[in-house]
């Protein structure tokens, strides 16, 4: 991931970190999405996962990209980031390849 983020980004990153379960917080995980991937951070299948997962609060995207196998780079700075806030990752996933 090595791009460098502005403090515009640190709003998007919250939004990026909230946790599955929250109301609305598929919606708000796939708006901060969307401006990684028109600033060439995330890469169009990843940020389809965040566009299932919009309507699923209880979903982490990251299991699903796990389930798919992509993104790895793009979880390893969600991890990351994840780690320094003080989250760990979610255990379970219920979005699976050919659900």
């Amino acid at each position: 991931m090595g791009e460098t983020f502005g403090e515009d980004d640190r709003e998007h990153w919250r939004q990026i970190l909230i946790p599955a379960g929250e109301p609305w917080s598929g919606r708000a995980r796939y708006a901060a999405a969307m401006r990684f991937h028109l600033a060439g951070a995330m890469e169009a299948e990843v940020l389809e996962i965040y566009r299932i997962c919009s309507r699923l609060d209880d979903e982490d995207p990251l299991d699903a990209l796990r389930a798919y196998r992509i993104g790895a780079r793009w979880i390893e700075e969600v991890e990351r980031r994840r780690a320094q806030a003080g989250r760990g990752s979610s255990e379970s996933s219920t979005i699976a390849p050919g659900s």
